[in-house]
């Protein structure tokens, strides 16, 4: 074939080529860096970048497709969190998805211009990640976990389904704001519920089992599990000492409840996560970070583990399951 024939062939077949998939080869595909504080094999973690993935997908966002995501499972080992942020700040995506104060202060000592959006975050105005709620100022914004007020809820579900309650070990990580913040929204509350409110500061395996057997020993005691990615770390161990022991114990999250833990009352996480991808897309799509507020939760789940009731025995009131988004039976 003559060189000419072989030029027009080609150029017929160019033009033949699909508009869209012209397009594609065209459109520049944006990177996503996600931090997670756990393991890859951790379940619920597992399930909340689904719902991510899944946000981003109603968004016209595809891995491998427009978007390229890099995923890291930092654990909860601090030097490990440290060492993948600054690996992940260092590739320079269009934006990063990291929970918690464990994975967004390591991202910021890394970069101040790589924005961040956080699913989930206790205090970021206490923990000096945003200026304000409604207007960040940084590379950083998000979702909250809860207000500080949900502390008085924990502590009168706690009451509600355990009334002989007198006293209760508050397990909190006292080495952020958050923790000293919760701890003392459920002290405020306690004089009006007749209950005296003792901190466990919770910082590895051996300090929580000392302190929860040291509580135990006396009497009409129970457990508040506050929020922090320590306490998502040892869930089983303070599920197994709450069962060990018989102390009634409410917990931030549901996953505490699957577990086998008596009583959660939390945001719904998974909305957290589809909630986030609707803010990934909007600085993708040229949008800054300190523009968009951070918002609190529009879903809360209350999950009671009728089972571990019954081995404690305890009677949950009528009302309380009916008010329950789950039962786990």
């Amino acid at each position: 074939m003559r060189r000419r024939a072989v030029i027009t062939l080609l150029g017929g077949a160019a033009a033949a080529w699909p508009l869209a998939a012209r397009a594609q080869q065209t459109e520049r595909v944006r990177r996503i860096g996600i931090l997670l504080p756990a393991a890859a094999d951790d379940a619920e973690y597992q399930t909340r970048l689904a719902a991510f993935y899944q946000g981003l997908a109603q968004l016209g966002w595809t891995d491998g497709r427009n978007v390229s995501i890099d995923i890291r499972w930092a654990t909860t080992n601090a030097a490990e969190i440290r060492r993948h942020a600054a690996e992940l700040a260092a590739l320079a995506p269009d934006v990063i998805l990291a929970p918690a104060a464990t994975t967004v202060g390591p991202l910021l000592q890394a970069t101040r211009t790589v924005p961040i959006v956080f699913p989930g975050f206790v205090d970021p105005v206490g923990a000096g990640v945003v200026e304000s709620l409604a207007r960040p100022g940084g590379n950083a914004t998000g979702f909250m976990n809860f207000e500080y007020s949900i502390g008085g809820k924990w502590l009168e579900l706690l009451k509600e389904i355990a009334p002989g309650v007198t006293r209760v070990a508050v397990l909190r990580y006292a080495d952020t704001p958050s923790g000293v913040g919760q701890f003392g929204i459920i002290q405020s509350v306690a004089p009006s519920l007749r209950v005296e409110v003792t901190p466990v500061n919770m910082r590895d395996a051996p300090e929580i089992e000392r302190a929860v057997a040291t509580f135990a020993r006396a009497s009409n005691g129970g457990l508040i599990v506050t929020a922090s990615p320590l306490a998502q770390r040892h869930r089983d161990l303070i599920v197994t000492l709450a069962a060990q022991h018989k102390l009634p114990a409410v917990y931030f999250d549901r996953v505490f409840a699957t577990a086998g833990g008596l009583i959660s009352y939390g945001p719904d996480y998974i909305d957290q996560y589809r909630r986030a991808a609707g803010y990934v897309d909007r600085i993708l799509k040229g949008e800054k970070p300190a523009d968009l507020p951070v918002q609190a939760p529009t879903k809360y789940e209350l999950v009671i583990n009728l089972k571990t009731a019954k081995t404690q025995g305890l009677e949950i009131p009528p009302m309380l399951l009916a008010r329950a988004d789950e039962v786990i039976e």
